[in-house]
């Protein structure tokens, strides 16, 4: 009996898409001994023919600028998005899914904003719809979430979900840059775009949290849900106060499950040089995860290029195709769903760092000890630096974190340079 050949059609040949056909060259036979099937790609989307033409060639792939030559194709069984953005990638998968394809995507920005859409449709039309190359690239925590730890119950999720931003912090601790030139050396490699808004900003992250909190809580929430605040105002002098106290700066997403609800953020933090994160470098990516059965647990590589990205879209590949075989399609990507309750500020604790600048003439460090007094903030360590006091908190909560801000800004005597939270 001949094997079954899934024919797939790739829209986009870009950094990702130039790597899937070969992932797929590379691992034949393995993927044909586990699924018994054969995949071909045999079409791919693309804007400029010319520039794409040795590899087409090289892979045997019919160039095509129409989507319609995709999808009133009727031997093209799945449809793999790798275009990026969110209106065209959008609009294009719709079709695929309406021409009853299976569709694959590795679109986070998509994802994270009409998911419910996406997947409402592919029900409708009995395919499949998976994206686990959308969140950390290579390492495959969406399905280690709705497989792997089906069974526990997760209560913590933090991420370093941003390549980008991880090698920017990277050099700002281990090399002493600044900013700037942290942000020119990523540019210069290429991990960087010209213009790095989404990374240095968090909203990359952002997106990536949406995802994690659909999977390991099955919340169904959007981006403005997700406090967000970058690394654009991060001083060298906060990297250097960090590296004092025993903590280096991370861009870390948050998303934490509380009996009132969840709590989504992604910010910069210190992070203790103890903690598994903290040894997470340059553009590695690492998903930290908190539960009641196991624990603690961490999924670590890559978290963009090539064929680490496109290694997932592969594997997701074989996932449909062992759909195909069960005749399990329609079957959503996550199927953890509970209602979305969000926790209030007297809720939500952490520790964290103050950078206090002393007015000299006006305050003085026993002023500000007797500060965080009245707004019952417990401090746990401080470092008088003359014109400016470092101060580490216990645990408290937001609200009383809030509180303190709002005394410290009140008062003239004080002027507050940063504040972070902190993980031990």
């Amino acid at each position: 009996m001949p094997k079954k050949t899934l024919k797939v059609a790739v829209l986009g040949l870009g950094t990702v898409g130039s790597g899937v056909p070969v992932i797929l060259q590379e691992q034949k036979d393995k993927i044909e001994q586990i699924i018994g099937m054969e995949f071909i790609i045999t079409k791919a989307l693309v804007r400029d023919v010319k520039t794409k033409k040795e590899l087409a060639q090289k892979y045997n792939i019919k160039l095509v600028l129409d989507i319609k030559e995709i999808v009133q194709d009727p031997e093209v069984d799945v449809v793999v998005e790798l275009i990026g953005g969110i209106k065209l990638a959008r609009d294009f998968i719709k079709e695929a899914l309406n021409a009853r394809k299976h569709v694959v995507s590795a679109n986070k920005d998509l994802v994270a904003t009409y998911a419910e859409e996406l997947i409402t449709l592919a029900k409708a039309q009995s395919v499949n719809f998976y994206y686990e190359a959308a969140v950390a690239g290579g390492v495959p925590i969406l399905r280690t979430l709705s497989s792997s730890l089906n069974a526990d119950g997760i209560c913590e999720v933090l991420g370093i979900v941003n390549g980008t931003t991880n090698y920017m912090l990277t050099q700002m601790s281990q090399e002493g840059k600044t900013y700037d030139e942290a942000l020119t050396s990523a540019q210069e490699l290429g991990f960087a775009e010209a213009d790095p808004t989404n990374d240095v900003d968090g909203i990359d992250a952002a997106y990536k949290m949406v995802i994690l909190t659909a999977f390991a809580y099955g919340m169904k929430i959007s981006l403005d849900s997700v406090e967000k605040q970058g690394i654009r105002a991060l001083q060298s002098q906060d990297v250097k106060n960090a590296n004092l106290l025993g903590y280096v700066f991370k861009l870390i997403g948050c998303s934490r499950k509380q009996k009132a609800g969840v709590d989504v953020s992604v910010a910069p933090a210190l992070v203790s040089k103890s903690h598994l994160l903290a040894n997470v470098h340059h553009e590695m990516n690492a998903i930290f995860v908190k539960s009641a059965g196991i624990g603690e647990s961490m999924y670590y590589g890559l978290g963009a290029g090539s064929l680490p990205t496109a290694t997932s879209v592969v594997s997701d590949l074989v996932e449909i195709a062992k759909n195909i075989s069960q005749k399990k399609i329609g079957v959503p990507f996550n199927t953890y769903e509970t209602a979305t309750k969000f926790a209030e500020d007297t809720q939500i604790f952490d520790k964290y760092y103050f950078n206090i600048e002393l007015h000299s003439k006006k305050g003085n460090f026993d002023q500000l000890k007797d500060l965080f007094a009245k707004a019952q903030v417990k401090i746990k360590q401080t470092i008088d630096q003359g014109t400016q006091v470092l101060v580490l908190t216990y645990k408290i909560s937001k609200e009383k974190k809030n509180k303190i801000l709002k005394m410290i800004v009140d008062e003239s005597s004080f002027e507050l340079s940063s504040v972070y939270r902190v993980f031990d």
